[in-house]
């Protein structure tokens, strides 16, 4: 019996340090786009020919969806997995970060938005509680701590990274540069998180 409690904490130790670079780059890639959008709000007024208190839906558009959508994620991950909704929420975030780089409107770029922090909330909601069935109680504090960090890491990070990416490519990139994250992000998540079902 003792073996086999060994062994369980052990795997779960091992679960659990596998899955926090996956985790943590979820939490770091929903709070950039918190942040990252506000610096290319004039070129996207400019862009659309539009005044700059339409386009400040660009970011309470993502905010909106992000804040009255992460409790009912939290909620159907219990029903439905937490893994496969954390997938589910990579993938959203990821081609709804597509759309709006490529939007031809402001309101199919707002649409996109809300689209894109959609798959936040589940990106978030999901991360904080899979680390508290993947990590053991003994770590768990430590965990959320690094996934809080990563998230002030994210937000700190969207006006500068945003801001080179306006300069280089212009507004869109505030939102493509997304698209190879969101990739690496479901590939890790995908190989490294273990199911529900496997959790120990």
């Amino acid at each position: 019996m003792r073996t086999e409690q060994t062994a369980a904490t052990k795997a779960a130790w091992r679960d659990g340090n596998r899955a926090l670079p996956a985790l943590s780059l979820s939490i770091l890639l929903s709070s950039l786009g918190t942040s990252i959008a506000n610096v290319g709000l004039p070129g996207i007024a400019t862009s659309f020919a539009v005044p700059f208190a339409q386009v400040q839906w660009v970011v309470l558009a993502y905010l909106l969806a992000t804040t009255t959508l992460i409790v009912g994620a939290g909620r159907l991950g219990d029903r439905i997995g937490r893994r496969g909704l954390l997938l589910g929420g990579i993938l959203l975030f990821t081609l709804a970060s597509a759309l709006c780089g490529l939007a031809p409107s402001l309101p199919l770029l707002i649409a996109a938005r809300a689209l894109q922090g959609l798959g936040a909330a589940a990106m978030m909601a999901m991360s904080m509680a899979l680390v508290g069935g993947i990590v053991d109680k003994a770590r768990t504090g430590r965990a959320m701590g690094m996934l809080g960090s990563m998230s002030a890491v994210g937000t700190a990070l969207g006006p500068s990274l945003g801001g080179g990416a306006v300069a280089l490519a212009g507004w869109p990139a505030l939102f493509l540069v997304n698209v190879p994250l969101g990739l690496v992000a479901l590939l890790l998540v995908r190989t490294l998180v273990p199911d529900r079902k496997s959790v120990v």
